[in-house]
């Protein structure tokens, strides 16, 4: 029998290196960072984008869509979590975390943006090739072709359980947040399902970047001379920039005569600053001083009486930093490195005090979306005996008749009203003074005599203010 001869063999598809893009290699550097050393992305983008530009790798638009991929991908993490475990065959947690990376950027190009579906794969599968090698970019490319079967509403109507069924649950997926910030949230805000809907999409919302005019060092109308500047909503020494607007390239910034200051904050510190007080009004503390935006602004407000404020801030690195923002403040000023708690100033020093007291910092989703997936509930107990250790303390360092405004940028009743009443229940000598009409253009702060802010309702971070007086 004659051999039969041998067919030949196709010749295989030559190796084609993969594609790198700068803009999703760093945006995955950035995610990565956030998941192996617990940093911030606020924090850890800025130097990425900046050596980026540095080495000319970047312009304007590619940091702008690196900014977008981060953190478009961080606010909807929870949501593309449930997408993608519908789309593999493995327990989510089984998924390598950079995997997952890559998967959740993909994701969010594909449901969370413009960029067109075969572009969104196309280009994650590129980027899987790079940072994870040609194995696992198949399956980066096999779950991506199952996300781009269906649009996001599409998606959450499959992977969300019905409101009717479960409203937390249901909220939680649709809005990307966890199940105990969803009811938290909630429990606070009150009301029904407009209101929290509202709130959670607005936690899911880019913040714009505020400006504060410091005074007596810079006014807002300077400020409002800067490219993409417009007025503040409620504080008169806010200036918004509206988007692409650099705080780095306003001279005021530069010089510390102006500051990046959420609206929220500004408002902390003007309602204090204009309680009326009997008696001196000369010395003003400010307890919790770090990073030191309240306290500058205190600062030139307490100026401007020629009253003296007293910088208190327990970790020295972040006391320096106080120092930075208060340095070149008009009036006379100290900053300290302090721990509140076991004050290093005598009894009934001080005619104001301010307490803006380490939290949950549930408040301000909008600028960390990552606090939201890291924070527990038992986090709640280990703030607790610092929140109500630093209100006595403020307490006792004011004199009779003094103002103590306690501050938290956390809307949660544990950190909220539940730490004023248990301390004023210690002190019998004091009255809560209605914080409300102090900000009088702005609306919709509660019942009283607190207030709570809200990012839906007011466009700033969700400072609470209680604001207490000592009357023996």
């Amino acid at each position: 029998m004659s051999e039969q001869p041998r067919r030949p063999r196709k010749p295989g598809k030559p190796y084609r290196r993969p594609q790198k893009d700068p803009v999703r290699i760093l945006a995955f550097e950035a995610l990565r960072a956030v998941d192996e050393r617990d940093a911030y992305a606020n924090l850890v983008l800025p130097p990425l984008l900046r050596k980026a530009r540095e080495t000319g790798d970047f312009d304007a638009r590619d940091a702008a869509l690196a900014t977008e991929l981060v953190y478009g991908t961080l606010r909807r993490q929870g949501t593309y979590d449930a997408i993608i475990a519908d789309c593999v065959d493995r327990p989510l947690r089984e998924v390598d975390p950079p995997v997952l990376d890559v998967l959740s950027l993909g994701v969010h190009q594909l449901l969370g943006t413009r960029i067109p579906s075969h572009a969104a794969v196309s280009a994650s599968v590129e980027l899987a090739r790079v940072v994870l090698g040609d194995g696992r970019a198949k399956f980066v490319n096999a779950v991506l072709r199952k996300v781009a079967r269906d649009d996001l509403d599409g998606w959450l109507e499959r992977v969300a359980p019905p409101y009717d069924e479960d409203p937390e649950d249901h909220l939680a997926v649709v809005h990307s947040h966890p199940r105990w910030v969803v009811s938290a949230l909630w429990d606070s805000l009150g009301g029904g399902r407009t209101g929290i809907e509202e709130l959670l999409a607005a936690d899911n919302e880019r913040p714009e970047v505020t400006l504060v005019a410091r005074p007596g060092r810079a006014t807002r109308e300077e400020l409002l001379g800067e490219e993409a500047a417009v007025p503040g909503r409620w504080s008169p020494y806010a200036v918004r920039l509206s988007e692409g607007g650099e705080p780095g390239a306003v001279e005021a910034v530069r010089e510390g005569r102006a500051g990046v200051q959420d609206e929220g904050s500004q408002l902390v510190a003007l309602a204090l600053a204009n309680a009326p007080l009997e008696g001196s009004d000369r010395r003003w503390l400010d307890g919790c001083a770090g990073p030191g935006g309240k306290a500058a602004l205190l600062g030139a407000l307490a100026a401007e009486r020629g009253a003296f404020l007293l910088a208190s801030e327990k970790q020295p690195h972040r006391a320096g930093l106080v120092a930075r923002a208060l340095d070149g403040n008009p009036g006379p000023y100290q900053v300290i490195a302090a721990d509140g708690t076991r004050p290093a100033w005598r009894p009934g020093s001080f005619d104001r005090v301010l307490v803006d007291v380490p939290c949950t910092g549930l408040g301000a989703l909008r600028r960390r979306p990552e606090a939201r997936w890291r924070r527990r509930p038992e986090d709640l107990d280990g703030f607790a005996p610092l929140q109500r250790g630093l209100l006595r303390s403020a307490l006792e360092a004011v004199r009779v008749g003094g103002i103590v405004a306690y501050a938290t940028c956390s809307p949660h009743l544990a950190e909220t009203r539940a730490v004023v009443a248990d301390v004023l229940k210690q002190h019998p000598d004091t009255d809560l003074v209605d914080a409300r009409p102090l900000l009088p253009d702005v609306p919709a702060l509660g019942e009283g005599p607190d207030l709570q802010l809200w990012p839906h309702l007011h466009g700033t971070d969700a400072m609470y203010l209680a604001l207490i007086r000592r009357t023996a």
